[in-house]
């Protein structure tokens, strides 16, 4: 059972969609929601994209790293 609310496959996106869609799915969450991010890779540079635009405002973990998929739970924590 998912306590998820929202999930995104990244694999499922073309490149150039990719963090449009995975912060609009973030953006629609409420504080104390999670979204579970599914990847093919670490996704080491949009961990940093977050810390640049929603600083304080969210929490990254690993579910699963590697190495052929990677599972992150995206928190929101704050406004």
């Amino acid at each position: 059972m998912s306590s998820y609310a929202a999930t995104v496959n990244a694999t499922e996106y073309p490149p150039h969609r990719k963090h449009q869609v995975i912060f609009e799915t973030f953006d629609g969450l409420k504080p104390g929601e999670d979204m579970l991010l599914v990847n093919d890779h670490d996704p080491v540079p949009l961990h940093y994209q977050f810390k640049l635009e929603r600083a304080n405002m969210f929490a990254w973990e690993y579910v699963e790293q590697g190495p052929t998929e990677f599972k992150i739970k995206i928190s929101r924590v704050s406004e």
